[in-house]
């Protein structure tokens, strides 16, 4: 049946405003939330634009899951890493174009773009008043280079708006204050009120699917496409619903509750579907909580994480100090739309449904490398001694001991060597924080100190945490923990822990020991938190005090004390932890609107040394070409107008085998930037002295710094050099081991062909592109693997790299693949298309050949397309260098935000059209 779109009025505050309705559509009633959002999408098209979506309209309503959606986010909302890249790649596009005699003011964002500065910051002083100020002075030192392009970026491309350094992280203040909800769009009619959406540059921009906000993840290659008018190609997913009952015992936190949630989603298997929580129980859910289950998405491998709109949102609209007239409208619109969840709603119709029992929450922690390692908190002491053994490949030995010098104490493994109450994950939690603070409180009251190696970081997600705890009167007592706050970004769980004295450093190194993390993030993997740490184990910030109090693991805190009181008893985790009415009283006694309201009305102010960033507005970005920070992308070198047929790729090597739940972390690290490795080598070979090094999530600006990166992780464990650890492997035929970045160069200068050999859920973890540009720019031009994380392969896909998976029952190891054999993937023109079967031929060293059979893992027209093309940077280069780019446009509009403060978006031709240009094959980079 034809879904006719409608266009009502919808009065509300003072005003009527235009909606297209989906209320009346038949079956909407039976579709879960997240898919109603996707259907007003579908609607709209139809509605504001003449696109006849009928077909797309029917496969949802159908729920005929792996049909192509084109789906037009309201914006795009990213964080200076991958929002700078993605914003390095525009200058670069701007360059490209107006070379090829394009006219380069085409080229800029054509939806609302938002980066926050939140990725740079590092503990470099901590356990000390003046740590926030040393923290944000050497920030600014490091990366004023990136700063300065930012701003650049802010007052040369119309819509982008930059939120400076020290404010917070990306996600809470996703939450606090940047997403509406609903959002207007303003044309010749009037106002139009639409859902608010987005795609984020951050693996865990579903938080803001907590707020009844849709949006996901995605690679700053996809993201860059959205910017320019292009719709995200999305296979119609499966929906999981997950029935909330109970409510949580006393003693437990919402953090034992993600990270027990998070386990059982990967048990599941959710890996490119969307979550969505239903039932009565979800009234036992905070918006604190939500945000947090929506955070940790990624972990699961969900796409999205969505809860629908109801009381709970309107009371943290309310709390957080949105505009009244704000708030009104989300509950008119989101009940006008059968987008409104309440008691009496009827329950959707999921895939599969899940029952989600808060009675039989426990505390705990995750570790030691995979946030869904789930451990009872009771059992962390037996864990670590198995965890020991997998990590150091020998029994642990508590007498193993290193004497630290110049100190009264000794380090023994299992030691925590840093605590740190970071992410935004938790601190965007009152009832987290809270009860930090109340656990401080009480420990300091009873004489317990941290343990002097351990290295103790508050880092709030946004600046209101911080004000909250003052209010609270908790902050003194985490000082006197030595948990003074070190400044606002996401630092620990993103590889921004900082240095360790230098002294443990020595004592750790020589004896090997394996020393650990406790830390409040959603990330813990190998290699990311710092080189010294061995296992690194996720939990509650209230339990980041704990351990920072016993500093070590071996210490079983739910029966043994946990430390000494300055009466000389032992104290026990009973004494200090606090009850669920004392946080609530803590909670209700701080939040409240004015707090956010008052730290919001500056957010885009950055003060003097912000200030004195800005620079000239430009249509061409100034680059140097001596920048260690800031290159000039290589995509658009010697791009044809036209793609080049589709050719079978032949003699491929592969440069790694790997296993299962390779993340991108191990394909591109985010951490500090160890000597003996090839980014460190180029940046000591620019004068670059190790000290300035930065870290290489700041690097990735520079190309030549970020394809160094590439599988240099140091914890990286590749089949073809059994037994090493490290970025390294063997350059075929000769044998020779060398490392990756080496053996690819070579490769390249021999012309040939490389792969990717991988297990399970390769490219699981964030959302960086860098995981497939440095993959695409070591010459690599398929991933053969088991199965993809859902924004790794959109990635590769978006750098014209071929994702083809086994098919069930084939394997790396039922192959038998050693790293001496070439593979040939032939006849790929004829087999060319959305999930397409191919076979490989593998050849061995001794000559015999092998077949193996392969699915090509194009889940959509639109891959097909970007792959043709060599990606999708040299499609829209192509588009724009054509004019077809102009095609994408189909009415001009403009996109405004809710006035509440803050600079406005203002774009013309903010409305993309439908028409997506057909392909043919370009160069893949190489």
């Amino acid at each position: 049946m034809k879904t006719e779109p409608q266009i009502k009025q919808l009065p509300v505050a003072n005003r009527t405003v235009r909606y297209v309705s989906i209320a009346d559509v038949n079956g909407v009633d039976q579709l879960p939330f997240s898919l109603r959002i996707l259907l007003e999408n579908l609607v709209r098209q139809a509605a504001t634009r003449g696109v006849d979506t009928q077909a797309e309209i029917d496969a949802l309503l159908g729920r005929k899951v792996g049909a192509g959606l084109s789906f037009y986010p309201t914006r795009v909302y990213g964080q200076d890493i991958l929002g700078q890249v993605m914003l390095v790649d525009m200058a670069g596009m701007r360059d490209a174009v107006a070379e090829a005699g394009g006219d380069a003011s085409q080229v800029g964002p054509k939806v609302p773009v938002d980066v926050i500065i939140d990725h740079s910051l590092q503990v470099d002083s901590w356990a000390s008043p003046v740590a926030r100020k040393v923290n944000l002075e050497r920030e600014y030192q490091r990366n004023a280079e990136r700063f300065a392009f930012l701003r650049w970026c802010s007052s040369s491309f119309e819509g982008v708006r930059i939120v400076p350094p020290g404010k917070g992280i990306m996600h809470q203040i996703h939450l606090e204050y940047i997403g509406k909800v609903v959002w207007m769009d303003k044309d010749a009619q009037g106002e139009l009120a639409i859902p608010d959406t987005c795609v984020g540059t951050d693996s865990h921009t579903p938080m803001i699917n907590g707020l009844g906000v849709l949006g996901w993840g995605v690679g700053g290659i996809e993201a860059e496409a959205v910017m320019v008018g292009k719709p995200v190609a999305l296979a119609l997913p499966e929906v999981v619903g997950i029935e909330v009952k109970g409510k949580l015992r006393e003693g437990v936190l919402p953090t034992d509750l993600v990270l027990a949630i998070t386990q059982r989603m990967r048990a599941l298997g959710v890996v490119g579907k969307f979550v969505e929580f239903f039932g009565n129980g979800l009234e036992a859910l905070s918006l604190g909580d939500r945000g947090m289950i929506a955070n940790m998405s990624p972990e699961y491998g969900a796409t999205a994480v969505y809860f629908p709109i109801d009381e709970r949102t309107m009371d943290y609209l309310r709390m957080t100090g949105r505009e009244d007239a704000q708030v009104e409208l989300v509950e008119a619109y989101a009940k006008a739309q059968k987008l409104w969840r309440s008691a009496e709603t009827p329950a959707p119709v999921f895939d599969t449904v899940v029952t989600i029992d808060l009675d039989e929450i426990r505390p705990c922690l995750a570790g030691p490398r995979n946030p869904e390692d789930h451990l009872p908190l009771e059992t962390v002491p037996s864990a670590f001694v198995k965890h020991y053994q997998e990590i150091a490949g020998r029994p642990l030995d508590p007498k193993h001991v290193a004497p630290v010098k110049g100190e009264q104490f000794s380090l023994h493994d299992g030691d925590v060597l840093i605590a740190a109450i970071t992410s935004c994950t938790n601190t965007a939690n009152p009832v987290n924080m809270m009860a930090a603070g109340l656990v401080a409180k009480k420990a300091v009251a009873l004489g317990l100190k941290a343990k002097p190696w351990v290295k103790t970081s508050l880092v709030p997600g946004s600046h209101v945490t911080a004000a909250v705890l003052e209010k609270a009167g908790l902050q003194p007592s985490l000082d006197a923990l030595g948990f003074h706050v070190a400044g606002f970004g996401c630092t620990t769980c993103n590889g921004g822990s900082g240095p360790l004295p230098e002294h443990l450093v020595e004592a750790i190194d020589a004896e090997k020991l394996v020393g650990t993390a406790v830390l409040s993030g959603n990330r813990n993997f190998e290699g990311r938190i710092h080189p010294n740490v061995r296992a690194a184990y996720l939990g509650s910030p209230a339990l980041v005090v704990v351990y920072a109090l016993t500093g070590t693991l071996s210490v079983d805190v739910t029966s043994e004390p946990i430390g000494t009181g300055s009466n000389g008893q032992p104290v026990y985790l009973r004494d200090v932890w606090p009850t669920s009415a004392e946080i609530a009283k803590a909670v209700e006694g701080a939040y409240e609107p004015e707090i956010f309201r008052q730290k919001y009305s500056d957010l885009f102010e950055g003060g003097e040394p912000w200030d004195a960033l800005a620079g000239e507005r430009s249509q061409r970005f100034p680059w140097n070409d001596e920048s260690t920070y800031i290159l000039q992308p290589p995509y658009f070198e010697g791009l044809s107008r036209e793609a080049a047929p589709v050719e079978d790729i032949v003699g491929m090597r592969p440069l790694v085998i790997l296993g299962d739940s390779v993340t991108t972390d191990h394909i591109s690290p985010s951490g500090a930037i160890s000597l003996g490795t090839p980014a460190a080598d180029f940046l000591l070979s620019k004068g670059v002295e190790r000290r300035d090094f930065n870290n290489y999530t700041t690097r990735r600006g520079n190309h030549d710094v970020a394809v160094r990166a590439t599988f240099a992780n140091i914890r990286l464990r590749n089949r073809i050099v059994p037994g090493v650890e490290g970025g390294e492997t063997k350059l075929m035929p000769d044998g020779r081991q060398m490392r990756v970045f080496e053996a690819a160069e070579e490769y390249l200068r021999r012309d040939v062909p490389l792969a990717v050999i991988a297990g399970k859920n390769y490219g699981c973890g964030s959302s960086r592109d860098w995981a497939a540009k440095g993959v695409a720019l070591l010459g690599v031009k398929a991933v053969i693997a088991e199965s993809f994380e859902r924004i790794h392969r959109t990635n590769l896909v978006g750098m014209g790299v071929l994702p083809l998976q086994f098919e069930p029952g084939t394997t790396a190891e039922s192959v038998n693949l050693d790293g001496s054999e070439t593979i040939d993937v032939p006849a790929l023109s004829q087999h060319l298309q959305v999930s397409g079967r191919i076979e490989a031929i593998v050849r061995r060293a001794d000559g015999r050949t092998t077949t193996v059979p392969l699915i090509i893992r194009l889940d959509t027209e639109e891959d097909v397309d970007y792959w043709r093309h060599g990606g999708i940077l040299p499609l829209v280069w192509r588009d724009y260098v054509s004019g077809k780019s102009e095609e994408h446009v189909s009415h001009s509009a403009k996109r405004i935000q809710p006035e509440v403060g803050g600079p406005q978006h203002e774009l013309p031709d903010a409305m993309p059209g439908s028409e997506v240009p057909s392909a043919s094959q370009g160069a893949t980079l190489g």
